[in-house]
């Protein structure tokens, strides 16, 4: 029975229990913290453990330098602080060990009383993995201020390369925007290596990207994005990522104007600085649930409130497996520069899919067309599954506040088209 209940739920998030549960919070901004006991400023230039009976404010730019190791102890709050735009910036070489649990998570918050989307900057996480820009080096450049060009520099020449662990790790109201360099991100992950720890985070409430990933060899496992009001998670720069078993929820309400994604995939943001001798932006997703929230879907898209879940540029590459994308105007878009051919397509694979109350599935920018698309992906072979099912019937319990649950209902689907309930 064991294996008939997974073979059935394996599409979206999956788990034998409900793994949001214990250490995520989707109502932070009900939360009181304590007023910080301590300040967290300039350089972390030697070893430096933060411990959960204190709480830290980030004052301004924050960086861990040097090689040194900032690690943070199970159930810590730091707040970033609003009038100084708090950020922390885990340098190149430097590691961060946030190695939170289940039961006592880590929280990075806003220091304000009534908080707000964009009170603070963000987290940083900058390594020595390979980037596809010309030197296979870049920074940051975000205004942040640091003493020294190299704490604000990322990529290298190796892929292994090892910033720490993040692991059971909240990031609220974090996204700052700023005059000149736009909005923050709420987690930053730069030319990072895959031994680099990264599972269990919740970006909730972000004004700007919930999830960054530029270049590196990067591995993401039970990440969530809530309601943040441009991306849930980004890929570019070359990245070869595997992101696992992580969920996005988008909300038509808080979107910013110039329409946000679950996923935005390219290679580069200018041509010019990539060198398209090496690896394009390659992303390996599975099991992960896309799901937009609204009280009137058919409302929301008929005014321009719902947008594409997935967007791919030219150059880039992405395997989707196993996954479920619910509520977007359509699933997916592709660039249009992306010539539909064999060639291309097979560089861009959905198999095994759910994609459930979508105004259309998969077209290419400003084409109306896609019926080569649609015989594409619905081809059988890829065991792709389209249904016009509503939240409620779809996953276990959208809409607890608390305790939400976005894994599918047992029986919803049949994990194979040759199903066979007699065997």
């Amino acid at each position: 029975m064991v294996g008939n209940v997974f073979a059935q739920q394996e599409k979206g998030i999956v788990g034998s229990n409900n793994w949001l549960n214990s250490w995520t919070e989707f109502k932070p901004s009900s939360v009181d913290y304590r007023e910080p006991t301590q300040i967290l400023s300039g350089n972390i230039s030697k070893d430096t453990k933060l411990y959960k009976k204190d709480t830290y404010l980030l004052l301004g730019n924050v960086f861990v330098t040097d090689s040194t190791t900032l690690t943070i102890e199970p159930g810590t709050v730091i707040l970033g602080d609003f009038k100084t735009n708090g950020t922390l910036t885990v340098s190149k070489g430097a590691t961060i060990i946030a190695d939170g649990l289940e039961t006592d998570p880590i929280i990075f918050t806003s220091n304000r009383s009534v908080k707000k989307p964009g009170d603070w900057g963000g987290i940083f996480i900058l390594g020595d993995a390979p980037i596809n820009k010309f030197g296979n080096e870049a920074a940051v450049n975000f205004g942040l201020n640091p003493s020294s060009y190299k704490n604000i520099s990322y990529g290298g020449e190796n892929p292994k390369s090892n910033s720490g662990i993040l692991k059971y790790v909240r990031i609220e109201f974090a996204g700052k925007r700023t005059k000149s360099y736009g909005y923050f991100n709420a987690l930053t992950l730069a030319g990072v290596g895959n031994k680099t720890i990264i599972e269990n985070v919740m970006v909730s409430y972000c004004e700007g990207n919930a999830f960054n990933v530029l270049g590196g060899v990067v591995n993401l496992t039970k990440m969530i994005s809530f309601r943040s009001n441009r991306n849930d998670y980004v890929f570019n720069e070359g990245t070869q990522s595997n992101i696992f078993n992580s969920l996005a929820i988008r909300s038509p309400y808080v979107s910013s104007s110039d329409g946000s994604k679950c996923m935005h995939i390219a290679s580069y943001d200018k041509k010019e600085e990539a060198d398209l001798t090496k690896k394009g932006t390659f992303v390996k997703a599975e099991n992960l649930t896309l799901v937009n929230v609204s009280d009137d879907l058919a409302s929301d898209i008929k005014v321009g409130l719902v947008k594409e879940a997935l967007y791919i540029a030219k150059d880039a590459s992405l395997v989707m497996n196993k996954s479920v994308i619910s509520g977007f105007n359509p699933a997916v878009i592709l660039d249009n520069n992306i010539t539909v051919n064999s060639q291309n397509l097979e560089k861009i694979k959905f198999t095994e899919m759910y994609f459930n109350n979508c105004n259309g599935n998969i077209f290419v920018k400003d084409n109306a067309n896609n019926e080569d698309l649609e015989n594409w992906y619905g081809n059988r072979a890829f065991f792709n599954v389209y249904s016009k099912a509503d939240d409620s019937e779809t996953f276990i319990d959208l809409k607890n506040s608390k305790r939400p649950d976005f894994r599918l209902r047992i029986n919803k689907i049949i994990a194979s088209n040759d199903f066979d309930p007699e065997d």
